[in-house]
């Protein structure tokens, strides 16, 4: 039997990427992108966005179910943005509606962009996971989901799955300690009061792939800062493990590339926290589809 056909689309705040995918091998054709700025200065976004899946559709005419990621809130029965802060003229826009009265004959599954991401590592990646899983993304904030029994977690008005906003330390959430910008902020700060040999610049020129560098070649200050940032991601886990009992964590994203200089920290804090119950099973992993999550898990949303 051939496989079927989807189509997926990553909504970005940058781009708007879209791409036929084999829903058996996970292979992605017609790919193509567009600046999520021009379609907004256009002053009719929707417009354009139908436009752009319209011209996917007229050249697979098999395609009967599209799935969208967004980056954002959802309502809870998955047809309506809330709140995309990237793309605000989206907010209360029946998009689902809208879409199937100009595409008749065709789904759409709107969703999440990171539960989308986190759904596609059960469908795409190469090694079969377990059905049950708590999906973490490292880069500009930190995002994350819950698959239980093959489904998005949406908790109970749809949006569950926050790690980046539970508190964390110096009176923070999690991803203003630790994303992208504070994560350098960081670097900087430990930078200036270091008295060792590091390969490290001063100032303002530490950049996040620098710092996986300098950890690869044993520096230990870009080791200690990894330590710094896994032991704050390790507390945070161990709240969510606690709360889901799900025992096998993902970790994508792309400050992901900081792993394994991170995981030895995770390992210490859930060693220190958790139960022998939790311990003998728990696994931790790096999420695998790296550039394609987001493509990929929209197209996941179109499974029965």
């Amino acid at each position: 039997m051939e496989p079927v056909q989807y189509l997926g689309i990553d909504v970005g705040g940058t781009n708007v990427k879209m791409g036929i995918v084999n829903s058996k091998t996970g292979k992605i054709s017609n790919f193509y992108s567009h600046d999520t700025a021009d379609w907004r200065k256009s002053g009719n976004f929707v417009e354009r966005f139908a436009d752009a899946i319209a011209l996917q559709l007229y050249a697979h005419k098999e395609v009967e179910r599209v799935g969208i990621g967004l980056p954002g809130m959802i309502n809870r029965t998955r047809t309506t943005p809330l709140e995309i802060t990237a793309i605000p003229e989206l907010d209360g826009v029946p998009l689902v509606d809208i879409l199937k009265k100009r595409f008749s004959g065709v789904d759409f599954f709107l969703e999440n962009d990171a539960n989308a991401a986190a759904l596609g590592e059960f469908y795409f990646a190469e090694e079969k996971i377990n059905e049950n899983y708590i999906f973490i993304t490292l880069g500009t904030g930190v995002g994350g989901a819950a698959i239980i029994n093959r489904k998005v977690f949406v908790g109970g008005d749809g949006n569950a799955m926050e790690p980046g906003h539970i508190p964390s330390r110096n009176g923070r959430v999690l991803e203003r300690n630790i994303g992208k910008k504070e994560l350098l902020d960081l670097a900087i700060e430990r930078r200036e009061a270091y008295r060792g040999e590091t390969q490290l610049p001063e100032g303002d020129k530490i950049s996040t792939t620098g710092l996986v560098a300098a950890a690869a070649e044993g520096d230990d200050l870009a080791l200690e800062i990894w330590t710094e940032v896994g032991e704050m991601l390790g507390d945070g886990l161990v709240a969510l493990i606690r709360i889901l009992d799900i025992k096998l964590v993902l970790i994508g994203g792309g400050l992901s590339a900081s792993y394994d200089y991170i995981l030895p920290a995770v390992e210490k804090q859930l060693n220190y926290w958790l139960t022998p119950y939790y311990l003998k099973d728990i696994e931790l992993k790096r999420a695998t589809l790296g550039n394609d999550a987001g493509l990929l898990g929209a197209a996941s949303l179109c499974f029965d």
